[in-house]
């Protein structure tokens, strides 16, 4: 069941027969995680790019003087890991905590990097996924630097109603840069 939801996901972008998806789904792991689990730490090395199938996780960057500051969110249908520390396979810089019990599916780089030389399909698929994340990234940092905090918060429900629900205030808050209580000043 659980493979049945990655195949949808790719198929949304790219057609696929039983024989592409059994071995697409052939390099993926099922696993299943906590709240408050780490998926990854910083300072470990990051062996998957997960695929989350249920639940709600946070990447968090923590910096020098110990301020978290989020990332992003990743829920169902989404993909997720430290990108630069995967890719590059070196130590991680973020860390990857559950903000609900949750299940992923893991791919590890060499099976990405398999399936993206039998698949170039596959390798659309997954840059398709990167052009989507790449613009997603900008329109938040242009946010970041000429919306006010109200218009940061409304862009942001207007985007993912869902996740507003699903998120702590405190969580929101460090997504947006700002403190719990600027937050909880806001009218909303």
């Amino acid at each position: 069941m659980e493979v049945q939801i990655l195949r949808t996901h790719i198929e949304k972008i790219v057609p696929l027969n039983d024989g592409e998806f059994e071995f697409i789904s052939s390099c993926f792991t099922y696993r299943k995680y906590k709240k408050h689990q780490f998926l990854i730490q910083e300072g470990e090395p990051v062996p998957y790019h997960f695929f989350v199938l249920k639940g709600l996780l946070k990447l968090v960057y923590t910096d020098e003087t110990g301020k978290e500051h989020i990332i992003g969110f990743a829920m169902e249908d989404w993909w997720e890991t430290d990108f630069p520390a995967y890719y590059q396979e070196i130590k991680a810089t973020m860390s990857l905590e559950c903000v609900e019990d949750t299940e992923v599916l893991c791919l590890r780089l060499e099976d990405y990097r398999k399936l993206c030389s039998a698949l170039p399909k596959l390798e659309h698929f997954f840059l398709e996924k990167a052009y989507m994340g790449f613009i997603a990234a900008q329109q938040r940092t242009i946010s970041t630097m000429t919306a006010g905090i109200k218009d940061r918060y409304d862009q942001l429900l207007k985007k993912y109603p869902s996740l507003i629900q699903r998120v702590p205030k405190s969580l929101l808050a460090a997504y947006l840069g700002v403190s719990r209580e600027t937050l909880s000043r806001l009218p909303l």
